[in-house]
């Protein structure tokens, strides 16, 4: 709702005085006229170039308008033979500045994360050519109707804040600009309405055009109104916009005019959405434009664009078959349009922001020329069909990104508290936590960034993007917001730099005709609801490397480049600048500089190309010291400087009493120096980075090198952290690492291909990814972590397609030279090399049971190997079988999921064809270019994609920019897919469920609803700054991958292959299906009562005083006070305790019990455990995590359930011999021993017979009907504790921290593959207990007694959804098996309760507890396990068996129950089994511990002595 002095509605133009020109502006030819047509002044902006010829309110950019009315009424005419824009900043609520534009200039409509661009079509006459056109002679005054909230909340999925700024530029007549919230109708004034007893809001007398008497408004004027209600997404309902027909008028008089799905023709008579919800009304290229035809308009018109018709005079619509009669006037309903599927989401490169369901009037595609129709499409006049979208929206969210640079690699900056690092990849900012390896993204350039800078107090972010014209973001670095966008005056900017405290901003950057500019930004009310401020501008001369901000004084900053050093000034709203005589260096090629970090330092540190270090007195304007960093000679006179990079990678030194190279202060050095392009200094070291490869930290007296690293490429950039302890390196390669100071280790953050990426490949059992990119190198990734594992690189040779062998560590790799290589992973080396194709390979396919290898080359000749065996041998070579001179791509050639069928393109590119794999048989050939018989161009095949074998279909992507989808036995078209991109798509990929189908071209990625048949939705996603290449879904089919410039690990948040509907997995919040209750009769309760088992002495009850809740006692939120009863159980006996307790019948009973080996004493508290106290060999957490360091470790509980690893007397080797291919290896055949240490560490599933303990760093799986074994390796310590899900298909283990790894390792298995899914880290110490929530959706990890964390995990996507740090250890945690919702910790005097709270993707966790009565008689739980609902078993130090009711938040019962401290409870039915550290474990029946709780007794306690 507007502010009231907004209400009812505002004049703009009088408001700010627009003739005045105080509060606003103009420029070029703008005149105040009087129109005939109006009879009143208007405003003529007229001239040959637009941007130079407006009028702009308010008058600075730096100022807002303010306006919150959410339709702006524009009442403007076009001049004749000329174009015009109109722009308009819109601000949303998290003050995000959006800027839409309308204009006949544009050729259609584009959309990025902050503008909006929308074609305006004015044509009279016949067909158009061209989307660009000027407005016709007859151009009418309009009045454009925006919906300021519809627009962004359709398009950009933001909510609208207010009116920033207006911009009319020429060619137009303008009258004047209205705001209002309310919807006017222009064609009805207030008499008419009041007189006509109309429902609709009239125009107010201000805004209204006069018309002639006896005259229609629609004869005269046009009314445009954008969005158009068929495609609202606003919760207001849509208004009808009517008015009285008139007789006599002449049919095809009126004009027609479109604005993005809004088409008038004539007369606004009436608007009839039919509901449908999508997330957007346009695919992507597809021009929401604005036409205007003239008398002539009832002929049949040729329409290239796609247009929709909602608002429209029904009988003036051309038909498809020529004029339609004025008699046929249907219901108004959407006009078809173009074969392109609308209701996309298209999600651009933005602040992620809420979410906001978008509900649409449905839009039909209309059929282009030429094309045949299918049976989902219908032509104009048929009923409109239903278009929806497929939930959750967004169905993908970035996870990761494996990348660095693009631009440059320059730019990698430290937080504030030096724990992560930030840097661009390609258009992307990638801020990665240096410990857990966490990325977070900023999102919202569309091409490469520049450059980078953080200011002092780690708060704004600035960022500047490449193509000019350079765009520059301000970012709140904690929320990942963007402030303010601001369009650079220069062409593109190069450097940027913070004031230490934020409030200034400056840029280097080129000017179109390649001068240098320097600029100046006041920042100060950034994130305050204010811009950034353009204080100073100014040209040079002199080249400019690096420029810096003074730390101690924001108006002083100092540059460096060729032949130069300035000082510099900012001073009354000028730059100003001096330069330093540096005497005989003038000639210097000056690369980087800093300042010195001492408060009383006069210090300025410049670098250069020759080796130099400059030391500059900036107060003095002088050279005070220089220095040259040369090669060390050896004593045989060679130079000891680096060879040819390779892939050693890094190489730290600590350097003692040997300089390896030498300082000269002399003017003329000895031979050249070596190269430094960067330096940065701490308050006590000098960092410095060289060509050479080298990054060597120096005492600022730079007496020797302190430590120094080796890196495989050139040093382009190196950083020191704020606390001085780490230096940030980047080198031309493309990697990315830190060396750590005080350990003298160095840890490689990130690596990159240096080029863009062609082809991928993912193998499934080990998780790993392999891509080939144009830098002639081919890498494999692992997908849980995203480092990389292999490089391999060959000067002479440039790869082009890859594939994985889908059963063993081989990978298979095509060539430029038409070679096809097999790798083997654990060797490293090359199997074999075959040389059977004359062409480059384009094309590399593996059939899913490892039997056969396909490759293809653009000679056309394919070749078939067998590859079940080690070394892959030709089996077949067959020429004029693929297209020629086809590119590489990933879907060349494609095998069906049964590895029976190949398909391929050939053998042209008109034709796909299917063979046998076995025998290359052909089976089926189909000519893609007949599929469109009306079609006046030769559709040819760009790329293929079989689906799931059942049914057996084959996708192919066509150069009309359609996907067909054949049937592979038959060739019938059973589906086809158009206007899938705005060019052909050349990769594409469907998900094993056949539920998501992936499309991409250019920069954009789509994900289609394929499960719809009719007319599937799709999402489309932005974020590379490069076409994108292949994309693939990740083995587990709830990833997927994308490469272009860099490779993007996306979360499919709605992942396929689901639990089917109804199921106790189908989401988070079911509950399990609940097992009989303890009324049931189990058959191992009869066999007790019959005298099965010796029956033990019964409990004697003892008199207790009632149990006295504390202030917090109470049923948990969400219990629905629900109980079970049970049977009782044993003959009955009388009872001769006090009045309240019940008899011994009803009591929990000992039924059997069994002892371990040996004589010792039961009582013992320690038992056979023996307690060691010595330190746990990782040690504490660090300071290297700001939330865990402050926390001092615990002293060790006096409890036996926490993990103590066994003392490692040995240290891990210090090289690895692996012998070559055909030498016999010593393979782990079985396994003798269990892990004692271990606790929980045993799983067993009877349904299944899966059986996996640990062995120290082994998870073995035995079988114990064969006792065959699998061993699953990967742990680098003892494994801890083990937790398998309960469907049996995912197991979890952890493992302890080690001298490699600063956190606990978890393991996240899949049971039936034997492969390890995801590697999850939190833990600091180790981790005490796992558990997986009823449905398998969740996971919790439970710290020991020196990290006491508790960490929730989601199954699905292995996202840490929440944690929480506990107050004193636990010792065992459990889920609640009747609410997923709910688990429970116990420890130290009491129970803890969690439950979950989510709202939408953010978890919390709502904790209770409640203490330990001291009738129990227990100072520590110490295990713990849930029976029928709601009771809680729990055990304690003291031996003693107390049992919680969950709803009431009470304990009960308890009982002694063992004479040491109880680590086990199950609890299975009415029997519950209790173990102890005596070595006894004991069965207990509890079949009537719910009566019990149902009569609601006071706490009662027994003795079994």
């Amino acid at each position: 709702m507007a502010k009231a002095w907004q209400h009812p509605f505002l004049n703009v133009f009088r408001h700010f005085k627009v003739g005045e020109w105080k509060r606003s502006t103009k420029e070029g030819d703008v005149t105040p006229v009087t129109d005939k047509t109006l009879k009143c002044t208007v405003y003529r902006i007229r001239g040959s170039v637009s941007a130079g010829n407006y009028i702009q309110l308010p008058q600075t950019s730096t100022q807002s308008l303010g306006l919150t009315g959410r339709y702006l009424y524009v009442l403007f005419r076009p001049l004749p033979s000329k174009h015009f824009v109109i722009h308009l900043d819109v601000a949303t609520e998290d003050s995000q500045v959006i800027r839409v534009s309308f204009s006949s200039l544009f050729r259609e409509f584009k959309s990025t994360a902050t503008w909006l661009q929308f074609p305006f079509i004015c044509e009279a006459g016949t067909s158009r050519k061209d989307l660009a056109g000027v407005a016709p002679s007859g151009a009418r005054w309009t009045c454009l109707q925006l919906d300021l909230q519809d627009i962004l909340l359709v398009y950009l999925n933001r909510r609208y804040g207010h009116l920033k700024s207006v911009r009319l530029c020429a060619s137009l007549l303008v009258k004047s600009l209205y705001t209002s919230d309310l919807c006017f109708e222009p064609a009805v004034t207030v008499a008419e309405a009041r007189r006509a007893k109309l429902t609709v809001t009239p125009v107010p007398r201000e805004m209204a055009f006069p018309v002639p008497k006896g005259d229609s408004w629609h004869e005269h004027y046009v009314h445009i109104r954008f969005p158009s209600v068929g495609s609202r997404a606003s919760s207001e309902p849509a208004r009808k916009s009517r008015s009285h027909p008139e007789a006599g008028g002449p049919v095809g008089s009126a004009g027609t005019w479109s604005v993005a799905g809004a088409v008038f023709r004539g007369r606004v008579r009436e608007l009839v959405p039919p509901p449908v919800a999508f997330s957007n009304p346009f695919p992507d290229g597809v021009s929401p434009a604005v036409q205007m035809f003239g008398p002539t308009a009832a002929q049949p018109v040729p329409r290239p664009l796609p247009e929709v018709s909602l608002f429209c005079e029904h009988s003036e619509i051309p038909s498809m078959n020529g004029p339609r009669d004025r008699s046929q006037e249907p219901s108004a309903r959407a006009e078809v349009t173009d074969k392109h599927t609308a209701g996309n989401s298209v999600h651009t490169a933005a602040p992620e922001s809420a979410v906001v369901p978008v509900a649409l009037e449905d839009v039909a595609p209309r059929q282009p020329p030429g094309r045949k129709q299918s049976k989902p499409e219908m032509t104009l006049g048929e009923t409109v069909f239903e278009q929806r979208s497929f939930l959750p929206d967004p169905i993908l969210k970035l996870k990761g990104v494996i990348g660095f640079g693009g631009h440059s690699t320059k730019w990698a900056l430290w937080t504030k508290d030096g724990a992560a690092v930030v840097y661009p990849c390609h258009a992307v900012i990638v801020v990665l936590h240096v410990d857990t390896r966490e990325q977070r993204f900023f999102l919202g350039h569309t091409d490469k960034v520049s450059a980078l800078a953080l200011d002092g107090s780690g708060s704004l972010l600035a960022s500047a993007q490449a193509r000019p014209p350079s765009m520059l973001r301000l970012w709140d670095f904690q929320t990942g917001g963007c402030l303010s966008l601001l369009r650079s005056p220069v062409h593109a900017l190069c450097s940027l730099s913070f004031s230490s405290n934020g409030v200034l901003l400056c840029g280097v950057g080129r000017d179109p005709h390649g001068r240098t500019v320097v600029l100046a930004w006041g920042t100060e009310q950034v994130g305050r609801g204010g811009e950034a401020v353009l204080l100073a501008k100014t040209h040079t001369g002199v080249d400019i490397q690096a420029f810096k901000i003074a730390f101690f004084d924001e108006t002083r900053m100092a540059s460096c480049g060729q032949g130069g050093i300035r000082l510099w000034r900012l001073r009354g709203g000028e730059l100003r600048s001096c330069p330093v005589d540096l005497g005989e260096h003038r000639v210097l090629e000056l690369t980087d500089l800093a300042f010195g970090q001492a408060q009383d330092s006069h210090t300025l540190y410049v670098c250069g190309r020759s080796g130099h270090i400059l030391e500059i007195d900036h107060w003095r304007r002088a050279v005070r010291r220089a220095r040259r960093l040369l090669p060390t000679q050896t004593p045989g006179g060679h130079s000891s400087q680096k060879q040819p990079f390779g892939a050693g990678g890094w190489v730290p030194r600590c350097v003692g009493g040997v300089v390896p190279m030498l300082w000269a202060d002399a003017a003329y050095p000895l031979g050249p120096g070596i190269s430094i392009s960067s330096l940065s200094v701490s308050q006590t070291t000098c960092a410095v980075g060289s060509d050479d490869g080298y990054v060597r930290l120096w005492p600022l007296d730079f007496s020797s090198v302190l430590l120094e690293a080796e890196h495989e490429g050139p040093v382009s950039w190196v950083c020191v952290s704020p606390d001085g302890l780490r230096v940030l390196s980047a080198t031309l390669s493309g990697h990315l690492g830190f060396l750590d100071v005080p350990s003298r280790e160095y840890n490689t953050l990130a690596r990159s291909h240096t080029a863009p990426v062609l082809a991928l490949a993912t193998e499934c059992s080990r998780g790993q990814l392999a891509t080939v990119s144009q830098d002639h190198t081919v890498r494999v990734w692992d997908l849980a972590t995203l480092q990389q594992l292999y490089d391999l690189r060959s000067p002479e040779e440039t790869p082009c397609a890859i594939a994985f062998h889908p059963t063993r560590p081989v990978l298979f790799c095509g060539f430029a030279s038409g070679a096809v290589c097999s790798f083997s992973l654990e060797a490293a080396g090359v199997l074999v090399r075959h040389r059977r194709h004359q062409g480059a390979v384009t094309g590399l396919a593996a059939s899913p049971d490892g039997s056969f290898l396909f490759s293809s080359c653009s000679r056309g000749t394919l070749a078939q190997y067998h590859c079940s065996t080690t070394r892959c041998r030709v089996l077949r070579v067959t020429a004029n079988m693929v297209c020629r001179d086809a590119h590489p791509t990933p879907n060349a050639l494609v095998v069906s999921g049964d590895s029976r069928l190949l398909a391929f393109v050939g053998p042209s590119k008109y034709v796909v064809t299917i063979v046998t794999t076995a025998s290359l048989e052909e089976l089926l050939r189909v000519d893609v270019s007949t599929l469109e018989l009306a079609s006046s161009r030769l559709d040819s095949a760009v790329a293929i994609c079989f689906g799931p074998v059942p049914p057996g279909h084959l996708l192919v992507s066509t150069s009309s920019h359609t996907v067909v989808v054949l049937d592979a036995a038959s060739g019938r078209v059973v589906r086809e897919l158009s206007g899938v991109h705005s060019v052909a798509c050349p990769s594409l990929a469907l998900s094993r469920d056949a539920r998501f189908l992936l499309t991409a071209t250019d920069r954009v990625i789509r994900v289609w609803d394929y499960s719809a048949k009719a007319s599937p939705g799709c999402q489309v996603y932005i974020g590379h700054s490069e076409p994108v290449r292949a994309v693939a879904f990740a083995p587990g089919q709830r990833q997927l991958l994308s490469v272009a410039d860099a490779i993007f690990l996306w979360d499919v948040l709605g992942a396929p292959g689901r639990s089917p509907s109804g199921s106790a997995g189908d989401s988070p919040g079911a509950p399990p299906t609940c097992e009989a209750g303890p009324g049931a009769r189990q058959p191992e309760d009869t066999e007790a009562r019959t005298g099965g088992l010796p029956r033990q002495q019964v409990p004697v009850p003892s008199q207790a005083s009632p149990l006295q809740l504390g202030a917090h006692a109470g049923p948990l939120k969400g219990a629905d006070g629900a109980f079970s009863t049970s049977d009782e159980e044993g003959p009955s006996q009388e009872s001769h305790n006090p009045k309240g307790l019940h008899q011994a019948s009803s009591l929990p009973m000992l039924v059997k019990e069994a002892s371990g080996a040996g004589d010792g004493a039961q009582g013992a508290p320690g038992g056979p455990w023996g307690f060691s106290m010595r330190p746990h060999p990782c040690g504490w957490a660090t300071a290297r995590s700001t939330t865990k360091a402050q926390a001092h470790p615990s002293a060790r509980p006096d409890c036996y359930r926490h993990f103590t690893a066994r003392y490692e007397a040995s240290s891990l080797v210090k090289s690895v011999s692996v012998p070559s291919a055909r030498v016999e290896r010593l393979l782990l055949k079985a396994v003798v021993g269990y892990n004692g240490n271990g606790r929980a560490n045993v799983v067993w599933k009877p349904d299944t017979g899966f059986f996996a303990y640990t062995c120290g760093c082994l998870v073995v799986v035995e079988d114990l009907h064969s006792g065959a074994q699998r061993h699953w390796l990967g742990h680098p310590e003892e494994i801890s504790t083990l937790a398998l899900s309960h469907n049996a298909q995912i197991l979890a283990s952890a493992s302890g921290c080690s001298s490699t790894a600063s956190r606990c390792q978890i393991r996240i298995w899949d049971v039936p593959g034997g492969s390890c899914r995801h590697l999850l880290s939190y833990h600091d110490t180790a981790v005490q207990a796992l558990a997986f929530s009823p449905d398998d959706a969740l996971l919790v990890t439970l710290g020991d007694y020196g990290d006491r964390t508790l960490a929730l995990w989601s199954v699905a996507t292995c996202e840490l959804l929440s944690s929480a740090r506990l107050p004193e250890p636990a010792h065992g945690v459990a889920f609640n098996p009747s609410d997923a919702r709910e688990l429970t910790c116990v420890g130290q005097g009491g129970i803890t309760s969690w439950l979950l709270q989510q709202r939408g993707a953010d978890v919390t966790l709502q904790v209770h507890r409640e203490p330990i009565p001291e009738e129990v008689g227990a100072g520590e739980l110490t295990s713990l396990c849930y029976g029928a609902a709601p009771l809680l078993y729990c055990g304690s130090n003291a031996g003693r068996v107390c049992v919680w009711d969950t709803r009431a938040g009470r304990c009960f019962l308890a009982w002694e129950a063992d004479d040491g401290e109880i680590g086990v409870l199950l609890c299975s039915g009415a029997r519950l089994v209790s173990g102890s550290n005596t070595r006894r474990l004991r069965l207990w029946a509890v079949g009537a511990v719910p009566e019990l709780r149902r009569k609601g007794l006071a706490l009662c306690s027994w003795s079994t002595n």
